[in-house]
């Protein structure tokens, strides 16, 4: 692997730690104070940080620094994450990720914002802002930086199979060790290594190292912990080190030195005065701790004179010692040691057990599309297979029969799981709209909130990647023109700050995302008179309050009475219409004055296969999606009523539903078929309610491969797509959304081009 590749699953983690980053911050916005919140939001800038550095990266790391050291301070409990201090870390988080992509991608960012927030960080951890306890602390984070180069170096350091044997390593660039004198300050240190240190390749010898070239240091080994030989694990870690230790070089410069080592270790940092009024408080007598060696750590150990029988004297040392107070501590514990060998091997088991659970590997996307891809060919060849043994062969019971079956199922599972391996959570689409509603409520002056819920929701990775487009337009929206400014929603009763909820679940077989905000709705009276004046539609139209509220969806349509950097060029919900429909999805809206409005977005889980009932129209071969069918039916002369001059409606249950001839909605035939002679099919559609879809014939159900008909066509108004049968026929795949917007008296192209009752 060279160093590209490195760099670009270093990358690739930075955007798994910034959807952390932000979701921690927004989860602290929203009042949890949780310790694993603000330590899961450290370690996310720690590990970009961290990255950084070994790539050279300086900019990234020299924000990620000061943006981590505030956030000690909040993790220290020195300053207090009040709504300032987070909306000042929200934006950092956005600068992060400015930086993070401009390191990738080679761009730029906005340096007045980022020294601008470096300041405001800066001022945050020296408690010049909303926290004055955080004041006398402002030091500390400083003296952080001077050592900072030393965080990379662990990261360089060679594995070490012996876990204690020293491995020689020149530290001369980075410094000394401060001024002796009577009033330097003495820290104690408990550092105990878990199995996570050492399987990573840390050695805690060279830590301790690092550790005693900070000033004077007594060290001792605490061997407590330490089992029977017939219970040792070989990776288990037992020792723990007790250090005290004199340095003015202040307690964040001892924490950097096991800065990528302290989430694999239990670590504790505290002056001479707090850890001994501590164990004053303790009634428990302290085990007597084993002196260590410190001749180990020594200067001359790693220079180049040392001579490999000295290395092994070192080790073998350091083994016998092992090896004594590992006997000691059998004799003691001998008489449980067969239950306890069983309880450990137990636990062993059920922590390989849960490590292989959540074991995962990162494949490039071209090799899953193109794995997708033959599937799909799989399926069409299976259909095809099938057709041609059913053609000739009229027994149906042959073992070639049996055998495509179970062939028809093995291909079902693999088509299945190769979807799942496709399937992405919507959250990274959810969470990079958190970022734009903060900053278009901070271009409009407005208090709004985000709520997200069923951000765990999956969804083909091909949907989730054309969502952030449309869904961005419908935020600024719904921010601009849908929630009110903070003086109007307080004389309309209402809180100050506005909330705007991002939604996601699945539902039939597709995946519904609503946005909805409490804002003023939809104005139909202004919307009306805009297209009038527009000349959008004609000034005598009758038109219901779903057809204004889909006015909305014309090109070229706005409400904004101005001009600005956010809305008021008629560019936002046509697209956001086009980009749903090439989904194969739709877009419905419901507005109350002065409450708000919920837009609701459906779509196609995935954009590869559906499963799909084919049926005869006028002599074509259509197949209707199964989501969309409620049930089928045989009609009755006797249910058949008719309505006005051209319409019919079919009795259903004591209900009347309208029937749609869907032949002479595409122009198969030019008069309406008899619907006793042919099968209707009850539908539900987004905005529609249900129609009953007239067909002559249902040929069967079938799994289809779906080939988009507008990139190796063109688009045909009422069809969503097309596939490929068994008999190599091709089948269009009906718009069933369309077909129904065209029986409430829209042509398809104005069905498709305006989507003013859609």
């Amino acid at each position: 692997m060279d160093m590209n590749e490195i760099k670009e699953i270093f990358f690739q983690e930075c955007e798994e730690q910034l959807a952390e980053l932000e979701s921690g911050l927004l989860k602290m916005n929203d009042g949890d104070r949780d310790p694993e919140t603000v330590n899961a939001v450290f370690r996310a800038v720690h590990s970009i940080k961290g990255g950084a550095g070994a790539f050279g990266l300086d900019d990234l790391v020299a924000f990620a620094h000061v943006f981590e050291t505030t956030l000690d301070c909040v993790r220290s409990n020195k300053l207090e994450p009040n709504q300032d201090v987070l909306k000042v870390m929200l934006k950092s988080a956005d600068v992060l990720a400015d930086l993070t992509n401009a390191a990738r991608d080679g761009g730029s960012v906005d340096e007045s914002r980022s020294r601008g927030l470096v300041k405001e960080l800066e001022a945050l951890a020296n408690g010049e802002l909303p926290s004055p306890s955080a004041s006398a602390e402002a030091p500390a984070p400083k003296a952080a930086a001077k050592p900072a180069p030393a965080a990379a170096a662990p990261a360089a350091k060679p594995t070490d199979d012996s876990g204690f044997q020293p491995v020689p390593f020149s530290f001369d660039d980075f410094g000394g060790e401060g001024d002796a004198g009577a009033e330097v300050p003495t820290f104690e240190i408990t550092f105990k290594p878990r199995y996570e240190l050492y399987s990573k390749g840390n050695d805690a010898t060279l830590l301790l190292r690092d550790l005693s070239r900070l000033g004077e240091m007594t060290i001792y080994c605490n061997s407590d912990e330490l089992p029977g030989l017939d219970e040792l694990d070989p990776e288990g870690a037992y020792f723990f080190w007790n250090v005290t230790i004199k340095t003015d070089k202040g307690e964040d410069a001892i924490r950097t030195v096991f800065e990528f080592a302290e989430w694999d270790c239990e670590l504790t940092v505290k002056p001479v005065e707090d850890a001994r009024a501590e164990a004053a408080s303790n009634d428990e007598l302290p085990m007597v701790p084993v002196p260590f060696d410190l001749s180990i750590l020594d200067e001359s150990g790693a220079s180049e004179d040392v001579s490999g029988a000295a290395a092994a004297v070192a080790a073998a040392e350091i083994a016998s010692n092992v090896t004594q107070m590992a006997a000691a501590a059998a004799r003691v514990e001998k008489k449980e040691s067969a239950a306890a060998a069983a309880a450990a091997a137990s636990a062993a088991a059920a922590q390989n057990n849960a490590a292989a659970a959540g074991q995962t590997i990162r494949v490039d996307l071209d090799r899953v599309d193109r794995l997708i891809n033959l599937v799909g060919e799989l399926v069409i060849n299976q259909a095809m297979l099938s057709q041609s043994v059913i053609e000739n062969d009229t027994t149906g019971t042959s073992s070639i029969n049996m055998g495509l079956e179970e062939l028809q199922q093995l291909t079902r599972e693999i088509q299945d799981s190769v979807m799942a391996i496709r399937a992405q959570p919507v959250k990274p689409v959810f969470q990079r709209m958190s970022r734009i509603v903060r900053e278009i409520a901070d271009m409009t002056g407005k208090s709004i909130r985000l709520i997200t819920e069923g951000e765990n929701t999956e969804v083909d990775k091909t949907v989730i990647d054309k969502l952030a487009e449309p869904l961005t337009h419908m935020i600024r929206n719904a921010v601009d023109h849908g929630i009110e400014t903070p003086e109007k929603r307080a004389a309309a009763g209402k809180n100050t700050e506005g909330t705007v909820r991002l939604t996601a679940k699945h539902r039939s077989g597709r995946i519904l995302i609503e946005l909805a905000d409490d804002g003023a709705g939809i104005n139909r009276e202004k919307v009306r008179q805009k297209a009038i004046d527009n000349d959008l539609i004609p000034a005598d139209s009758n038109l219901s309050d779903e057809e204004i509220d889909n006015l909305i969806f014309l090109p070229g349509f706005s409400t904004a009475d101005k001009i600005s950097d956010i809305s008021g060029r008629g560019v936002g919900m046509d697209v956001v219409k086009r980009s749903i429909q090439a989904l194969g999805g739709r877009i419905n809206i419901t507005s109350k004055p002065g409450h708000g409005s919920v837009f609701t977005m459906s779509l196609p889980l995935t954009l590869a296969v559906l499963d799909g009932m084919v049926v005869t129209v006028a002599g074509q071969t259509l197949v209707v999606p199964l989501t969309a069918i409620v049930e089928t039916l045989q009609p009755e002369a006797a249910a058949i009523h008719s309505f006005g001059a051209n319409h019919r409606l079919i009795s259903i249950r004591n209900s009347f539903c309208p029937l749609v001839d869907v032949g002479r909605i595409l122009n198969f035939r030019a008069t309406q078929a008899n619907p006793v002679e042919g099968v209707a099919l009850l539908v539900e559609s987004e905005g529609g309610g249900q129609r009953a879809l007239m067909v002559d014939a249902i040929q069967g159900q079938r799994q289809v491969v779906i080939k988009s008909l507008e990139a190796n066509y063109t688009h045909v108004p009422g069809i969503a797509a097309a596939t490929i049968l068994g008999d190599g026929r091709v089948a269009l795949i009906l718009d069933v959304d369309a077909v129904v917007g065209a029986s409430r008296g829209q042509s398809l192209k104005a069905e498709m081009s305006l989507a003013a009752v859609g």
